[in-house]
């Protein structure tokens, strides 16, 4: 099998659209009922303008023809700290693998393809919020448990 791993362009908006949504449900465990309208319609200008302009690259993963994996990450930028003098953040989303080409290394080979494009920018600080399924992949690489992070809930 010859896997093509290819960098999203807005060429490829309406698939990146249609994983998101896909990763969404799984992670949240929503039914296909949940009207996900208004994420979708986000989704897709947040795509626009972030393949654009460069905050956010995105890799697919083509079996041929057949879609079969992807893996986002987002850049952006917070205060400089001690620890990350520029403030510059990547953080990694929208990580899938259809599953029929589970347990094959895609993930792992696409994580490994976002985090070099981060740190490729020279960013330092890359986070990830992972689901029970990832967990082990991203131990595996170096990903550790943060325990000072806190969220205040909408």
């Amino acid at each position: 099998m010859t896997l093509l791993y290819k960098q999203a362009t807005l060429e490829d908006i309406n698939i990146l659209t249609e994983t998101r949504i896909e990763v969404l449900r799984a992670a949240n465990q929503l039914s296909d009922a949940v009207d996900m309208s208004e994420v979708e319609r986000e989704s897709y200008n947040y795509y626009r303008k972030a393949l654009c302009d460069g905050s956010h690259i995105a890799y697919l993963v083509f079996d041929g023809k057949r879609f079969v994996g992807a893996g986002g990450v987002s850049f952006f930028q917070v205060m400089p700290t001690y620890h990350n003098p520029s403030g510059n953040k990547a953080y990694i989303m929208n990580m899938y693998t259809d599953p029929a080409y589970r347990r094959m290394g895609i993930a792992a080979k696409t994580l490994d393809m976002l985090v070099h494009a981060a740190k490729n920018k020279g960013i330092i600080v890359i986070s990830l919020e992972a689901t029970d399924m990832g967990r082990p992949l991203y131990e595996k690489y170096g990903f550790i448990k943060m325990n000072h992070e806190m969220e205040l809930p909408g």
